[in-house]
């Protein structure tokens, strides 16, 4: 019989390090798995073999947590703007939950069952239906044993809260992770505000993901453990940011670059700036580290590796890379390897390769939000007219 494995909060009690994985939804959609636009994880239904294999590609990088590949898996989003599935919510939600267990059963890994924000929020539907769309995923969570809930990807606290309250009724573990910087959710409510909203929901763990590179989201988590602490509260905290640098950015974050989604490639983070970003999360006081959107399994072992010596153990993954660089001492050409050393790697300014280009851009800024007519959800697919008009708009920003 295998050994029991510590749950996450016996982890996080007793101050270890908790490596989260990466984005599967950028991962996937660029390994030809997923549609960028929906979003949506139908693969762990159609492609359980590319699901499975990234999950192995996560876990042998370091990670310690194997989230079901679930993210917007709601009925309503499944069912939005005319997208068309072959497979239920359900199906989708039960393959993936099985999916994460089959490969966190191969390492000390624990799976987390996953909600996310949802149309009929941003549609202005009731709490009473908000909450019913969880309570439907929720219920394959439960029937599969997942160890512990996240609710992630909320850019409105309040939905979160929502989703907070649903998920807390399990018993089981509930983290919370909003998408949002510094400046907080997108009705102006403060990270501080926002964790202390969401402890008091039921979270025990708080933090963000998404939207916003590694030292945002840091920053974020500052705010929010800063108000948690000054609310007489207690929780641990989490972070899992993009792994793209966003310092242009506004407070809806990626999504307004015009370079969103198929040009941010220039913008992604090396192995080493995930070592800073690993370090600077820990000395935060955030003990669950992780990535979103554009981290692949190189940046996760980065993050294991940092943390090697907190966390006792190098992940299976660096037996193929040599620390800082030092696997090039066996290459061929004399100036490679010269780069074997970590000054070299540290002190490196990366260039892009691209004369022509700026180092930054000009976000969308088009100020929408929920109860704004433009985010207003549908059924039915997008009609060219109402493309017209968005169209027609884009040119005046």
């Amino acid at each position: 019989m295998a050994p029991v494995k510590k749950g996450i909060m016996e982890r996080l009690n007793a101050g270890e390090v908790v490596i989260g994985d990466g984005g599967f939804v950028f991962a996937l959609e660029k390994r030809g798995y997923v549609k960028a636009g929906p979003w949506t994880p139908e693969a762990a239904a159609e492609h359980p073999e590319a699901v499975r294999q990234l999950h192995r590609e996560f876990l042998r990088a370091g990670s310690n947590v194997m989230q079901t590949f679930t993210f917007y898996a709601s009925d309503d989003k499944l069912e939005n703007r005319g997208n068309k599935l072959t497979f239920t919510g359900a199906q989708i939600n039960e393959a993936a939950c099985d999916l994460a267990r089959e490969v966190a059963n191969e390492g000390d890994a624990l799976v987390a069952g996953g909600v996310s924000q949802t149309p009929s929020y941003l549609s202005c539907k009731s709490e009473a239906e908000v909450k019913a769309i969880f309570k439907k995923q929720l219920d394959v969570f439960i029937k599969k044993n997942v160890d512990f809930l996240i609710a992630e990807y909320f850019e409105h606290v309040e939905e979160a809260v929502w989703a907070v309250e649903v998920l807390k009724a399990t018993g089981k573990p509930v983290a919370a992770s909003l998408c949002i910087g510094p400046e907080g959710d997108m009705h102006g409510v403060s990270p501080g505000d926002c964790a202390v909203r969401l402890v008091r929901a039921g979270a025990q763990i708080v933090g963000v993901n998404c939207h916003f590179d590694p030292d945002t989201c840091v920053e974020a988590v500052k705010k929010m453990k800063a108000g948690v602490e000054k609310a007489g509260l207690k929780a641990h905290y989490m972070v899992q940011p993009l792994a793209y640098h966003t310092p242009d950015c506004n407070c809806q974050g990626f999504i307004d670059l015009p370079e969103f989604p198929f040009g941010l490639e220039p913008r992604i983070l090396t192995r080493w700036d995930m070592h800073k970003y690993a370090r600077d999360a820990y000395e935060a006081g955030i003990r669950f580290i992780g990535g979103c959107c554009g981290y692949e399994p190189y940046h996760i072992r980065a993050v294991a590796e940092e943390l090697a010596a907190e966390r006792g153990i190098l992940p299976p993954g660096s037996e193929k890379h040599g620390a800082w660089g030092a696997g090039l001492e066996m290459h061929t050409k004399p100036w490679v390897r010269a780069r074997a050393r970590r000054q070299y790697w540290e002190d490196l300014k990366p260039a892009s390769g691209r004369p022509l280009c700026p180092s930054m851009s000009a976000p969308a800024s088009w100020g929408v939000t929920k109860g704004s007519a433009e985010l207003m959800q549908q059924k039915e697919a997008t009609s060219k007219q109402q493309l017209k008009e968005l169209f027609d708009r884009s040119k005046s920003h």
